[in-house]
């Protein structure tokens, strides 16, 4: 099955989505990637889910990726006395460092290394930011502040804090436990929660080793301002605008957005765009008119891939959400402006040869109208770098393993195909145009654009573009 898209989209496995049934209708629709959010999610589920994936991939003999999403550590207020309390603008309050407080005048944060890094001036934020108080002044276990914008509280709210630099792992306990069962069931992509710093990577890349992709999840401040340090080491960005959204003005979400998007295409590396892309389809069969904008944005802006959170996971319409999101996709991509917007925005090449051979093939492409682009690759770099480039022909992606194919179906274009190495350059040559044509992308007489590295099978040493013409029968 091929998608009549090039964006990929990633749908939250649920209580709405959790059958086999399900899941196949998802695929049939146009999800690409299945995530499974360990927030609510146990491991027995987790097995569960990733079997019903993987039936789901070998009958429909396509790889499908799976993201695992770590909850990461999430700050929360206390046992309130009476179990709520109003706060009104101007008043002014203390924090505690308890779980459970007694004075009806105090306000529990059983977190000792908040107490630690909270400054003066700070801003502390509660219940996805509907209340809003400035810190006065802080000690090792109190802390004063004043309302700035008022409202009810209630027990174990969030609690975010924009301005501070959280002494924490991006890890709990429970997400390395996490880790270990998703490692073990063999997932696809890992993605990290709450991500301060390029350390909290770091510390997950060395854990996963290569068994899966890391993918980071910009939701804070403080990773915009080291958003360089952290594209480096991650193998995929997300844009989580939940959480980000609460702790930045929300007028400034869409600016970043961007910085964000750009910052990964110009790396060469995937970047999903989530939260309430279409929240309405929760409760209702159709989107608002905001929330397709919305999407297409994202999509003209070349987003790897948009995401579904709730839709999917526990809403009324998950399939009809899915449909919404491949439509508003195809759309977008047929769209005029959208290959002119995807050109002006083309970044030079690396001086790699890798990079100098995938500006050639993007320029090949063109001049020749080829139908498809064919990379051979054993670690996903060559598929990766030629999404970069943002090309108008489908990218097919040839590799001998299976979970750089399954990995690969994040990222923009590209169409993944498992078959052994390549065993000469005739067999390079022969076999991708016949891939090509078995694959319903070229027809006979249509030609493609193939590239591959010398000596065959080594990682990372594309260097070789060749231009092939589809036989009678592919060949």
């Amino acid at each position: 099955m091929r998608r009549r898209r090039k964006t990929k989209i990633v749908a939250t496995l649920g209580p709405a989505s959790s059958t086999p049934e399900k899941i196949k209708a998802l695929f049939d629709a146009g999800v690409d990637v299945f995530r499974i959010n360990m927030s609510h999610t146990s491991h027995t589920k987790l097995g569960e889910l990733h079997a019903m994936v993987r039936a789901q991939e070998a009958v429909a003999e396509r790889p499908i990726g799976i993201l695992v999403d770590l909850q990461g550590p999430k700050i929360r207020l206390g046992v309130l006395p009476g179990g709520s309390r109003l706060l009104a603008e101007g008043e002014q309050v203390r924090f505690v460092r308890k779980v459970q407080a007694e004075d009806p005048n105090d306000i529990p944060i059983p977190h000792p290394e908040v107490f630690q890094a909270m400054k003066m001036r700070h801003t502390l934020l509660i219940d996805d930011g509907r209340v809003r108080i400035r810190l006065l002044t802080v000690k090792d276990y109190y802390a004063d502040g004043i309302v700035v914008v008022g409202g009810e509280i209630k027990d174990r709210k969030g609690v975010n804090l924009p301005d501070t630099l959280l002494p924490v792992s991006a890890m709990t306990p429970k997400d390395r436990s996490d880790l270990d069962a998703a490692l073990n069931l063999g997932v696809d992509w890992i993605a990290l929660s709450f991500v301060q710093r390029a350390d909290d990577v770091a510390e997950l890349k060395k854990i996963v080793a290569g068994r899966a992709g890391v993918l980071a999840k910009i939701e804070k401040p403080k990773a915009l301002e080291g958003l360089s340090d952290i594209l480096d080491i991650s193998d995929a960005l997300m844009v989580a605008r939940g959480d980000l959204g609460v702790e930045l003005p929300l007028e400034a979400v869409p600016g970043r957005q961007k910085q964000i998007v750009r910052a990964a295409r110009k790396a060469g590396k995937p970047v999903v765009v989530a939260t309430q892309m279409l929240e309405s389809m929760i409760g209702s069969p159709v989107p608002t008119r905001a929330e397709v904008s919305d999407v297409a944005t994202a999509v003209f802006e070349g987003a790897d891939a948009v995401m579904l959170s709730g839709e999917t996971a526990s809403g009324a319409y998950p399939i009809e959400a899915v449909q919404v999101m491949d439509r508003i996709a195809q759309s977008v991509e047929n769209d005029p402006l959208y290959l002119s917007i995807l050109e002006s925005q083309r970044i030079a090449p690396e001086e790699t040869t890798a990079d100098a051979i995938m500006a050639a093939v993007h320029e090949v492409t063109h001049t020749i109208h080829a139908r498809a682009v064919v990379c051979w690759t054993k670690s996903g770099s060559t598929g990766l770098r030629c999404a970069r480039e943002r090309p108008e022909a489908p990218i097919i992606v040839l590799t001998p393993l299976v979970d750089i194919a399954r990995r690969l179906a994040l990222g923009w274009g590209l169409h993944c195909v498992t078959t052994e190495d390549a065993q000469d350059l005739d067999d390079v040559t022969d076999r991708a145009a016949r891939i090509a044509y078995q694959e319903g992308f070229a027809r006979p007489g249509d030609r493609v654009v193939i590239t591959a590295g010398i000596p065959l099978g080594t990682p990372g040493s594309t260097n070789l573009l060749r231009v092939a013409f589809v036989g009678p029968k592919g060949g």
